[in-house]
């Protein structure tokens, strides 16, 4: 239904189902034409460059985001390279010449988990991490968590990475923090895949996603949504934090904006953001919100989990998903097996005729997009004897 868009990625990868798309999805024609943009940009305007990006092009894209976010905040949004350089921004705020506590779960992405892993090495953090499964009451056990201390931070996936489950009332917990604690919700597998209304806690919760995923805009474009009137001032910051203010006289005193730029870097590429850009003006040409796109998901499961019941086999089957209700989850679904052997086995099994997954330890996990059509599904060569 939507593979006109993507053309060339299609074409490029003849002959291939591509499940891994919650990873790396494929990206549409029209951020090529972006990518060419931004030189002719670059060639046109030379040191005008950076006014035109800060005046037309990156307000442009705060407010696409803002308005999928429903936050009415645009100008509360800064954007890096990768999550991990906000993430890092965000954790040199805090005091670290004082005992710290931070709260998360065991199942947050790789990033942040060596990060903060790291960090617990120090003899005044103490990290305290909640098992997402059971994944029935894990919002009441992270809930409970969250009132038992005066956390410095509670940081928590809005769609967990490792299984796709998704947090349904981001509301309650971020309303059970102190006034103290610095809550941010990593909502990379939930933004532009999930339909999400932040306006009740925009005012409260950092929000920390990007465009690489279900953005479809590639890597390089990462944001983080700032509370309105933070007074926090990362030590880790660049020119960027700045701007708009670099032709005032300097007194000593390290100034910052005063809206989410104030977690801005530094010099960046810019073409992650023109392709971004690129990508939002095609869904709104083509009236694809956030809701029909999840719809349309939601229907490839279901299709791909009635194909995989034909085949009835002994590990990939409904019995081994990682689900809570498929009303409510992420864009990608995730079986849990026996062993990380076997599940390697099967990637490579699926692999080898042209069925790309995505192994991570004993899960085997199958991602959708709308470049997908359900007809042409196709796993019979699990039938195959590895």
């Amino acid at each position: 239904m939507y593979q006109h868009l993507y053309r060339r990625f299609l074409d490029a990868n003849k002959g291939r189902q591509h499940f891994a798309c919650h990873s790396h999805h494929y990206w549409p024609d029209v951020t090529r034409d972006a990518m060419l943009q931004y030189w002719d940009d670059t060639a046109a305007l030379v040191d005008d460059k950076w006014q035109h990006l800060f005046s037309e092009k990156l307000p442009q894209v705060q407010q696409s985001i803002a308005n999928t976010l429903n936050t009415g905040m645009p100008e509360q949004l800064a954007f890096a390279p990768n999550t991990h350089e906000l993430l890092y921004r965000i954790l040199s705020c805090l005091d670290w010449q004082k005992p710290l506590k931070i709260l998360t779960t065991d199942s947050e992405f790789h990033s942040f988990n060596r990060q903060i892993s790291r960090l617990d090495e120090f003899d005044n953090l103490s990290l305290c991490r909640i098992e997402t499964l059971p994944f029935a009451n894990f919002e009441e056990r992270f809930a409970e968590a969250i009132q038992s201390d005066d956390w410095d931070l509670i940081f928590v996936s809005q769609v967990f990475f490792n299984s796709g489950l998704a947090v349904k009332d981001l509301e309650s917990l971020v309303a059970k923090a102190s006034a103290d604690s610095i809550v941010v919700i990593d909502g990379y597998h939930g933004f532009m895949a999930i339909p999400t209304d932040l306006s009740a806690i925009a005012g409260r919760a950092f929000y920390l996603a990007g465009g690489y995923k279900y953005a479809q805009g590639g890597e390089g474009c990462c944001f983080l949504h700032v509370p309105p009137n933070c007074q926090l001032r990362p030590a880790y910051t660049g020119w960027f934090a700045e701007f708009g203010e670099l032709d005032q006289a300097k007194t000593g005193q390290v100034n910052y904006a005063t809206n989410g730029m104030r977690f801005a870097g530094a010099t960046m590429d810019f073409s992650p953001l023109y392709r971004l850009a690129a990508v939002q003006q095609l869904y709104q040409q083509q009236g694809l919100d956030v809701a029909t796109i999840h719809a349309y998901v939601q229907g490839l499961q279901q299709a791909f989990l009635q194909h995989l019941d034909t085949l009835q086999h002994p590990e990939l089957n409904r019995n081994n998903l990682l689900v809570n209700e498929l009303s409510y989850h992420g864009h990608f679904l995730t079986f849990k097996l026996h062993n990380a052997d076997k599940v390697q086995q099967l990637h490579q099994q699926l692999s080898n005729h042209g069925v790309i997954t995505d192994a991570r330890g004993d899960r085997l996990r199958f991602g959708f997009a709308i470049y997908h059509n359900a007809a042409e599904y196709d796993l019979s060569c699990l039938k195959e004897a590895p």
